[in-house]
Order: structure tokens, then sequence, then C-alpha cells
């Protein structure tokens, strides 16, 4: 699981970036977009770096590694649309694979 808390970390790293360029050098129309980005992305990343190293179980690693996937799905997508004019298209899916991992988190929090 070091590899999900090292994604983690840099997924947290990418985020304050994310969060200086919206408030420094975005414009007004891609702030906002950014903004999420990189709540979505430091929140998620921060908790994988923190919790990835210690998760034992199949249910919780799953879980770890859908939420660092959906995390980049999620936060990449508007990240993207924001600096290319990208379309949105797999926010949904991210956003979906982040609900899942928090899912999967509690299963296994709970001892199934």
């Amino acid at each position: 699981m070091s590899f999900v808390a090292a994604g983690g970390a840099l997924l947290a790293a990418a985020a304050v970036a994310l969060a200086a360029y919206a408030a420094h050098a975005a414009s007004p129309a891609a702030q906002m977009r950014l903004y999420t980005a990189a709540a979505f992305a430091f929140g998620h990343g921060a908790m994988l770096a923190a919790v990835a190293p210690a998760t034992a179980g199949r249910c919780a690693r799953t879980g770890m590694f859908a939420m660092l996937v959906g995390s980049l799905l999620f936060a990449g997508s508007l990240a993207l649309a924001a600096f290319v004019q990208a379309p949105t298209t797999l926010a949904p899916t991210g956003g979906v694979m982040l609900i899942g991992a928090w899912l999967l988190l509690a299963i296994d929090r709970l001892g199934y």
C-alpha cells in the first residue's frame, strides 16, 4: 500500500499547487473548477497518505486503490476542463469511484 500512500501524498501536493494557481492566475471561469478539484484532491490525498500504509483487509485495500483512481479521475477531469477546456466526462466516474471507496472502507471497518 506504500504506492497508494505515495500517490495520495503526490495528489495532496498537486492540490496545493492547483489552489495556488486558482487563487493567483486562473480566470474567474476556471477558478471554481480548480478549487473543487483542489479540495477533492487534497482531502482524499491526505487520507490516502495517512491511512493506506496501515490498511490490511482486502476490502479496505480495494477501497484505497479505488479512492486514488477516483480522485485522479474526478479532480483531473475538472483541472483539464479548466486548463484546456476538455469535457468533464470522467468526473462522474471518478465521483462514483470515490463513493464506492468510502463504502468499502466503511464495510472493512465494520469487520465484514
